[in-house]
């Protein structure tokens, strides 16, 4: 199994820094020294590679988050955990990453659809509900809708079209997007914890 990782793990590294379509199983074999047919041992085409590469990076993803859950100290320092784990995940991240995956392999798309539908849905659900019950989030907003509307930003940023990636940095995009929505639900009590985290003072 050693080998096998250390495939996922360099497909892992040059996907994220030159997109995917542009990555062929000849340069990752080429960056590991090994030749195609080790490859091909394991792997039995580019697709199920990168289906392999993706689902073990959502599991370490969802170890992550669930680790920030345990050992937050409120809903919002959990938020700004996930903010810091993104600023190093995206950090020279390929802007062609998500729409490759969509566009030219559907069944690791349709790994990362379920992981959003419902590991990522349920995460937002219950940092809502353990906000709200903390006095940090705002009582009255539509739950669900809000839960949904955060959902649908995940994917928002990627949509070249709403964010061109040559006029827009897609970490920072990410960034104000969850402190936007974040400042949103917050209610005073929240507000203030936000800019204790950020070492912000406001006028009242």
């Amino acid at each position: 199994m050693e080998i096998k990782n250390k495939i996922l793990q360099a497909a892992f590294k040059l996907f994220m820094r030159n997109g995917i379509k542009s990555v062929s199983m000849d340069d990752i074999a080429l960056s590991l020294g090994v030749s195609k047919k080790t490859l091909y041992r394991w792997f039995e085409n580019k697709d199920q590679l990168v289906s392999a590469m993706l689902q073990e990076h959502l599991g370490k993803m969802e170890a992550d988050c669930c680790h920030f859950c345990t050992e937050a100290k409120n809903a919002i320092e959990e938020l700004f955990q996930i903010m810091q784990m993104i600023r190093q995940q995206m950090a020279g991240m390929h802007p062609s990453v998500f729409y490759d995956l969509q566009k030219y392999h559907q069944p690791a798309w349709q790994i990362w659809t379920t992981h959003k539908n419902k590991f990522i849905m349920q995460q937002i659900i219950r940092n809502l509900q353990a906000g709200i019950e903390q006095g940090l989030y705002r009582t009255d907003f539509d739950l669900e809708i809000m839960a949904r509307l955060r959902l649908a930003q995940i994917e928002d940023i990627y949509n070249p079209e709403l964010f061109p990636p040559d006029k827009f940095d897609l970490q920072k995009v990410q960034l104000a997007t969850i402190e936007h929505f974040m400042r949103g639900i917050a209610s005073l009590k929240g507000h203030k914890l936000i800019n204790t985290y950020k070492q912000v003072v406001e006028q009242e």
